[in-house]
């Protein structure tokens, strides 16, 4: 049995390693500026000014969270991410959990990406969102896509990350621009105005749990560290270079939007980002941006659908999940878990597709925040709990971050609300008849913590 001072095996990995610096940072990059920062405007519309708060405290607590994940990245570069870190500090049951949560988040949170992206491809082709069933049948066709493009292999899912993070950020300097030229013309008339008395702690919590979905991705370059070259010195710049540059951005757009746009028609709007620029620059180069939009989403929906795959297949290699999920294809992409990932994804889409694209991105979003959260908060009790034991090199910057970034995790998921929270856990005790099932092998060829020595091919 492992215990949380062993080393855990980790399998030799014979599949190339295909992702350089600048495909981690587009990976990080990518994943955090999805359906995020496009949609939600109109979740943050009733909040006001407290949104703007909400995003400091959000920035900061990533921040925080993104020096966790790099100075763990940087001692243990295994694949799995989250997974491996909490397994290395609190042994297979505690890591099992972690990873379980986490990989819900991630086929959770593609649901609201995809739902996002075909919600501002509506803004161009209205008969989306009035013909019954039709956004239902696009979402899921984007997913299969997607999936199909990572089932080719982890260098062409790179390569599309690249070219989609650079196009999402031509609408976003845009919008950014509009935005401090209408500031500038009114001299801020068109500003809602800051009142001390409209902001509360209750506002502020609220909006920082929402404005955490923007940023969940940080750790996205740690889970396929298998095919990353150099991971002990790409993973931890791209991870800390990608959250700053994402947060900035996200700072100003989101708050200027929220800000600049009556919340009663922001808070309905299904396409607010778009809306903003047809409100002050014209339907037609609304039109433009919700097309950018949709690229942004798509780029980040095939981000999160590489991940989708490694998680699962990262814990069946580590013997906590089936094993048939360890078997890769022969351009070593994991297909078996890709398509059990996507079939869950497809599901949770068809339950919920009666909800509107706005109130099922919200309510999405929230699920998939409460569902990261829990992996957030135990990898930072597993660096605090890492360098105690001396397993990594204890300093005080460490320490005092790690407490900040678990204090964070807290204090967010109090903000997610007890529905969110509760569905949460609820996922999580799922997942504990699975771990004992994969203990007592009747899912697994090899013991739990043990990786396979050799590449298994499908």
């Amino acid at each position: 049995m492992t215990t949380a001072r062993q080393k855990v095996p980790i399998p030799k990995i014979t599949a190339p390693r295909a992702l350089g610096f600048w495909m981690c940072t587009a990976l990080v990059i990518g994943n955090m500026i999805g359906s995020g920062v496009f949609m939600l405007p109109a979740s943050l519309a009733p909040y006001g000014w407290n949104a703007v708060f909400g995003w400091l405290l959000t920035i900061g607590g990533a921040l925080c969270l993104a020096v966790v994940f790099a100075g763990l990245a940087r001692e243990f570069p295994k694949a799995g991410g989250p997974y491996a870190y909490t397994q290395e500090a609190f042994g297979p049951l505690v890591g099992f959990m972690v990873a379980w949560s986490y990989w819900i988040s991630l086929w959770v949170g593609n649901a609201a990406i995809a739902t996002g992206a075909v919600s501002y491809l509506s803004a161009i082709f209205p008969a989306i969102a009035r013909v019954p069933g039709m956004h239902l049948l696009i979402t899921l066709g984007a997913v299969w896509l997607l999936v199909g493009v990572n089932i080719a292999g982890a260098r062409l899912a790179g390569g599309v990350q690249v070219a989609t993070t650079v196009l999402k950020l031509l609408p976003l300097v845009a919008v950014a621009g509009l935005a401090f030229w209408v500031i500038g013309r009114d001299h801020g008339a068109s500003l809602t105005p800051f009142r001390a008395s409209d902001i509360h702690p209750g506002g502020i919590t609220a909006a920082g749990a929402l404005t955490l979905w923007a940023l969940l991705g940080l750790e996205s370059a740690t889970v396929p560290a298998g095919k990353v070259v150099d991971p002990v010195r790409t993973i931890p710049r791209a991870t800390l270079v990608g959250t700053v540059f994402t947060g900035v951005i996200y700072l100003l757009v989101c708050s200027a939007v929220v800000l600049l746009t009556p919340a009663d028609a922001l808070k309905v709007s299904n396409a607010p980002l778009a809306d903003f620029v047809s409100l002050h620059w014209g339907g037609g180069a609304g039109k433009v941006l919700a097309l950018f939009a949709a690229i942004s989403a798509f780029g980040a929906l095939n981000g999160w659908v590489l991940l989708q795959g490694e998680m699962p297949y990262a814990m069946a290699r580590g013997g906590v999940f089936p094993a048939f999920l360890a078997k890769e294809s022969t351009n070593g992409a994991p297909v078996r878990a890709h398509l059990l990932s996507a079939g869950f994804l497809t599901v949770l889409v068809l339950m919920n597709y009666a909800k509107s694209m706005a109130d099922l991105f919200t309510f999405i979003a929230l699920v998939a925040t409460t569902a990261s959260l829990f992996a957030y908060l135990a990898c930072a009790l597993a660096a605090l709990k890492l360098q105690a034991t001396r397993r990594i090199a204890p300093t005080t910057a460490l320490t005092v971050i790690a407490i900040l970034a678990g204090l964070y995790s807290v204090w967010t998921l109090v903000g997610a609300g007890g529905e969110a929270v509760l569905l949460g856990l609820g996922l999580l005790v799922v997942g504990a008849p699975f771990y004992w099932l994969t203990r007592g092998g009747s899912f697994t060829s090899n013991p739990p913590g043990e990786g396979r020595e050799r590449r298994i091919k499908s």
